[in-house]
């Protein structure tokens, strides 16, 4: 995963990134553009289809490069071409997926994208990452389009054949996410069978001795292949890079598939394993103190039996029937059941010398959660107009249970210092029953994407009417806490004209929901409901695809309302509001033969315009960096066949830490470097690859997912091999 290294305040080296970017794409190099390069390794993956831009290909298609693809997916508006596709949407592919030697899917995203950004900070119990410069929640990420499917809290991305983020809220086109993220949303499809077998053994190395091995298997069967059958296992265990930090992670999934001329059926099976040992917490700040200078990055600030452990296990089924060559029917449904269990420490910070307090609780949680959907798509004419009409119903239901504990050290807790801290024994914890939560979410979607002028003008208009409800026991008793049950209907609009073959320009109106709250007991109006609040985005834009190498520029605008206590009136209310505009350009492909590029530079201004604090009002929202860039290459070696030199640099702005914008984490730059060897060995297709992130090991601040001051990862060596048999 790349990371930041120290800058000053300005963000120089972002205009730097975005200068060498701009120059090795300038039309003087465009023109002497020739097929896409590839390594040995990617042309016997994608030589099929990674040729000159083919107009007639599927959007799935792996475009120039074969880092992405040619098009993404529009929720229940299906697969779409990036240039009739009127949002900002990025799919990554497999190969993509391999070569990052990632662990998890937010290695994936923020890898090269600029819209994206992560904490960097290595060890923590879930994922975490922001879109557009709002906090997404991991448990909102889809599978195959349901929710609720992936894995709770992190999810290995050897299972998946691409990875789809769409940038922006996107309620009308799949409903409300049950965590209510409205920046982006990311989406994980399964591996399937393909028309060639596959037999793939990867080891991997990586950090001071975390091993792993991964098993990819994949075949067709039947008279005319119409059965297929992929399987992948995984198994990583060992320290990391950081001192005292273990991880282990298993994973075994299956994908079964069925096809005819109208009827296409799949399944998909998995369990995953995600602990880990010596985690990372957040660490906060007493009042007064100024952010003190980082430690060395390989110091964590957990003992090495803090812990945390989740197992993932789903299963769903997905059946689509072309009734027509022009309508297509389909259904999906799953469940997926996860455990979690932790020990963790949250310390705070007490003195500029670097003392901090910390004391000890964990959570023991069991989640069920179910999901499904049915729905039609079609094509049809009325005249000089196409339209490309879908709609569908979905329902998703998730029972939580909560156990947890705190302060299992007494009111005390340890005292030691971030510079060197010291430890002692476990002191050892029960997880007595706290809540239970029950939610669910129903909702209908409508919408028709109309064609004119020979289809370059593209006017797509929906609706989705949300319900969701909400009720919360006490465990011990039964009693019930709190219940909730609202609804509400999420328009959206928008246009795309195809000025040219190789230029679209676009515009949306969109809405995100959110589930509303209940006001606390404490308040004025304790115990009302508040309806789904809704985010709004507003967004321009542009795409151009110059056959092997493409741009894409955004504007936007999303508001998004919160809730607090009024410190004068002692009344809840969803008086608060956070603002985010911003410029994206971003860029993929190959612009001369030989190198492939992918990144960016995004400007996103996070202001809170209405608080429950005046002098919060008019602030950058903490955590937000103003400015991020970033940029991937990729150099086959011309002297060296086989051999490909990788390169990633990742800079971020400064980030404010508390909500008044008087203390920030400084901003900076990261540089990763690796090289990637496809040969043969024994007559078998073998790829080495080897990278370090963080080359120069610097030591930085960041900002943890639950809250407070974290470390950015350290400088980390990642090796791996993959033998075809």
């Amino acid at each position: 995963m790349a990371q930041r290294r120290h800058i000053q305040r300005n963000a120089r080296p972002l205009f730097a990134l975005s200068a060498i970017a701009a120059a090795l794409v300038a039309p003087q190099a465009l023109a002497q553009t020739a097929q896409p390069a590839q390594t040995a390794q990617q042309e016997s993956a994608t030589l099929s289809t990674v040729t000159v831009q083919d107009k007639a290909q599927t959007p799935t298609a792996p475009y120039a490069g074969g880092q992405v693809t040619s098009g993404g997916r529009m929720g229940f508006l299906g697969d779409k071409d990036i240039m009739e596709t009127p949002f900002s949407v990025i799919t990554y592919t497999e190969q993509f997926i391999e070569d990052q030697q990632a662990t998890d899917i937010t290695g994936v995203i923020a890898r090269t994208d600029p819209t994206v950004f992560t904490s960097g900070i290595a060890g923590e119990s879930n994922e975490g990452y922001s879109i557009r410069g709002f906090t997404s929640s991991i448990n909102d990420v889809t599978l195959n389009g349901l929710a609720g499917m992936a894995p709770y809290y992190r999810s290995s991305p050897e299972m998946f054949q691409r990875i789809e983020v769409m940038k922006g809220p996107s309620a009308m086109l799949g409903g409300m996410l049950p965590k209510g993220s409205v920046g982006g949303s990311v989406n994980l499809v399964t591996k399937r069978a393909g028309n060639e077998p596959v037999t793939r053994l990867t080891t991997s190395y990586s950090g001071q001795s975390l091993f792993g091995g991964h098993i990819d298997l994949g075949r067709r069967f039947g008279e005319d292949e119409q059965f297929g059958v992929r399987f992948n296992g995984v198994y990583r265990d060992g320290e990391t890079a950081v001192h005292d930090q273990d991880r282990k992670a298993t994973l075994a999934s299956l994908g079964l598939d069925w096809r005819s001329s109208r009827v296409r059926l799949s399944a998909d099976l998995y369990r995953s394993n995600d602990h880990g040992n010596g985690l990372t917490r957040g660490l906060g700040l007493a009042a007064g103190l100024a952010i003190p200078t980082p430690p060395r990055p390989t110091v964590t600030w957990n003992p090495p039996w803090a812990f945390f452990d989740t197992v993932d296990k789903g299963v769903m089924a997905r059946g689509e029937f072309d009734i027509s060559d022009q309508l297509t029917a389909y259904a999906a449904a799953g469940i997926s059941k996860t455990a979690f269990q932790s020990n963790m420490g949250t310390g705070n910070i007490i003195n500029a010398a670097g003392d901090f307090t910390i004391n000890f609780s964990g959570v023991s949680d069991e989640v069920e959660r179910k999901s499904a959907e049915v729905g039609l798509k079609g094509r049809l004419r009325t005249g000089d107009v196409g339209h490309q009409f879908a709609l569908n119903v979905t329902h998703y239901s998730e029972d939580y249970l909560l156990r947890g504990f705190r302060n299992s050290l007494g009111a005390t807790g340890w005292t030691t210092n971030i510079y060197n801290p010291v430890w002692g024994s476990n002191p050892g914890t029960t997880y007595p029953a706290l809540t239970r939560t029950e939610t669910g979410m129903t909702s209908f979607g409508v919408a028709d994407t109309m064609s004119f002028l020979q289809d370059r003008l593209q006017l797509t208009l929906g609706v989705r009417h949300q319900s969701a409800s909400t009720d919360s026991y006490l465990a011990s008793t039964g009693a019930r806490t709190s219940t909730y049950d609202k609804s509400a209907t999420t328009p959206a609009a928008a246009v795309l004209f195809k000025a040219t073959d190789k230029l679209s320009v676009y515009g949306n109106l969109i809405q995100g929901l959110s589930q509303g709250s209940t006001a606390p007991a404490t308040a004025a109006n304790a115990g009302e409901v508040f309806p789904p609040y809704k985010s709004k985005q507003m967004e321009v834009g542009a795409k151009l695809d110059l056959g092997n190498f493409a741009h894409t520029v955004s504007l936007f605008e999303i508001k998004r309302p919160s809730s607090y206590t009024d410190p004068a009136t002692n009344v809840f209310a969803f008086g608060g509001e956070q603002r985010n505009r911003g410029v994206e350009w971003g860029f993929f492909g190959t612009p001369v033969r030989g190198v492939r590029l992918m990144g960016g530079v995004a400007y996103t201004d996070a202001k809170i315009t209405k608080a429950a604090v005046a002098a919060s009002e008019g602030k950058q929202a903490t955590g937000a960096p103003k400015w991020q860039g970033k940029l991937g290459a990729e150099w086959d070696v011309p002297a060296a066949p086989g051999l490909t030199l990788t390169a990633n640099a990742n800079a971020a702005s400064k980030r404010y830490f508390n909500a008044t914008n008087t203390l920030w984490v400084p901003g900076g730059t990261t540089f990763d470097l690796g090289a990637r060897y496809a040969t043969k060995a024994a007559g078998y297709p073998l790829t080495l690859r080897a990278s370090v992130t963080n080359v120069a090991n610097k030591a930085y601040w960041s900002q943890a997912n639950f809250g407070g001051l974290g470390l950015g990862a350290p400088r980390t060596l990642a090796l791996s091999a993959s033998v075809n048999f």
